[in-house]
């Protein structure tokens, strides 16, 4: 009897792992449209002003002279508003800390991540190194935000749940796709460097019981560690083909009773023609983004206060958010230093109310003493917002009890810098110019802007050198 023909299994559908890596290896620049090109621009704006700002601040410091241990002197690749040349992975890491360090980068409000934090230094360190055009560093950077953001919509904030900082965790995922795109892999190798990723990606969000630095370095490792994963994967390192969603994969690993609301569709649905990462919001403040409503409900009230005394402060902030910068509230109200201060809802409010505005000179060591802010922030109260948008936006709101006995209230469901309230080219612009003129000239924070405005036409190297100390403002 002759045997039949057994017919070969048909293929599985596509997991999400797959379906990043297609995206990333088919996209093209001109597959991008162009209002997502032009958000692109202004949030790398955004991201290299931050850069050079931090630059001014006591972790820089200690951060470079690390980086220039590891790094020896050998290195190709720009460290933003420095001397100093390093290796890229080294460079990436630099330059993640500086964009990230002030937390005053663009966050995605729904997948609750910042995408340029990690995406943009990889991008950065491998074209400069490889002397790539600035239309493969746009597309680069583009893919990577976009694969930042559905991760972190897909996971629906459950990282924060169990204990993890989600940039730290999906940044080496971005990262990995974006230096892979850079080093021109195919989707084969993309898959490979996303499952050696799932090997690096951490980040514990245990520095908020003391305002320690660990959250800054997030975003750079990330990004070394999605150089290093790309270029295992363009030379043939073999990573698991389900590093996300396989059994001990990523959504059950790190998120445990959380991997149930995991909605994988956001990783696959829509790809490559409905852009999320143009719906990332830049910051206002320099604090969590949690508290930005809030910021803004006691900038409204101040009018009405008028300088009367105020006995109570009641802050509402979404409910999920109440442990990162509300609880525990005794801690909360003490802020002991900056970082802790940008973490404080009850800081924050306190300063925003009697003051009129918060900015980085807020957070100054003289700030954080200024006793009235201190008495006030002991007088505020957190407690969950029963009208919040979270985590389509992060709303909030205040209610100030005053000595006459007056009660005055604002609730803000859209914080400014999301939704139909997106800074603008100008905005950014304006904002920019405040961080980078910490450290560098006038003059030359304009030559930057239209280095980053024209970087498509202009190339990383004529950003690269304009962003080193040195090079006309420093």
């Amino acid at each position: 009897m002759k045997a039949e023909a057994i017919a070969p299994s048909p293929p599985a559908a596509a997991g999400p792992s797959q379906a990043l890596a297609a995206f990333a290896a088919d996209t093209r620049y001109v597959d991008i449209p162009q209002a997502v090109l032009e958000r692109a621009r202004i949030h790398i704006l955004d991201g290299v002003g931050l850069a050079l700002a931090s630059t001014t601040f006591p972790f820089a410091g200690p951060t470079l002279a690390a980086v220039r241990d590891l790094s020896g002197s050998a290195g190709s690749c720009t460290v933003i508003g420095s001397t100093a040349r390093a290796q890229p992975r080294d460079a990436a890491l630099a330059n993640g800390v500086l964009i990230h360090g002030l937390d005053y980068d663009d966050t995605h409000l729904q997948a609750i991540v910042h995408p340029t934090a990690a995406v943009l230094p990889a991008v950065l360190a491998l074209a400069e190194d490889k002397s790539l055009n600035g239309r493969a560093a746009m597309r680069a950077y583009c893919i990577g935000m976009e694969a930042a953001v559905r991760l972190g919509a897909a996971v629906k904030g459950g990282f924060h749940h169990t204990g993890f900082h989600a940039t730290g965790v999906l940044a080496h995922f971005s990262s990995a796709l974006a230096a892979g795109c850079l080093l021109a892999n195919s989707a084969e190798a993309h898959v490979n460097a996303l499952g050696i990723a799932a090997s690096t990606a951490s980040g514990i969000q245990v520095f908020l019981e003391e305002g320690a630095w660990t959250k800054r370095l997030h975003p750079g490792w990330a990004a070394g560690g999605g150089i290093t994963a790309a270029t295992l994967a363009r030379h043939g390192f073999f990573g698991p083909t389900r590093a996300l969603e396989g059994r001990f994969g990523l959504f059950e690993t790190h998120l445990h009773d959380h991997r149930k609301d995991v909605d994988e569709s956001f990783l696959t649905d829509g790809l490559g023609t409905t852009w999320m990462m143009a719906d990332t919001a830049l910051k206002p403040y320099p604090v969590c983004h949690f508290i930005h409503g809030c910021a803004d409900a006691a900038l409204a009230l101040r009018d009405d206060i008028a300088g009367a005394e105020i006995d109570r402060v009641t802050i509402r902030l979404p409910h999920d958010t109440l442990k990162i910068v509300a609880e525990p509230i005794e801690q909360k109200r003490r802020a002991g230093n900056e970082y802790e201060a940008k973490f404080s809802a009850p800081f924050v409010v306190a300063s925003t109310l009697l003051k009129g505005r918060f900015g980085l000179p807020d957070l100054t060591d003289a700030a954080l003493a200024d006793p009235a802010v201190k008495a006030l922030a002991l007088r505020c109260d957190c407690e969950a917002d029963p009208a919040s948008l979270f985590p389509t936006y992060f709303s909030g709101g205040v209610a100030v009890r005053l000595g006459d006995g007056r009660t005055l209230e604002r609730h803000v469901p859209v914080n400014s810098g999301a939704g139909d309230r997106q800074l603008s080219l100008e905005e950014a612009s304006d904002k920019f110019m405040a961080n980078a003129c910490l450290a560098v000239s006038a003059d030359q924070a304009q030559h930057i802007r239209a280095a980053v405005l024209a970087l498509e036409t202009r190339g990383v190297p004529t950003l690269m050198e304009a962003l080193r100390l040195g090079n006309g403002g420093g």
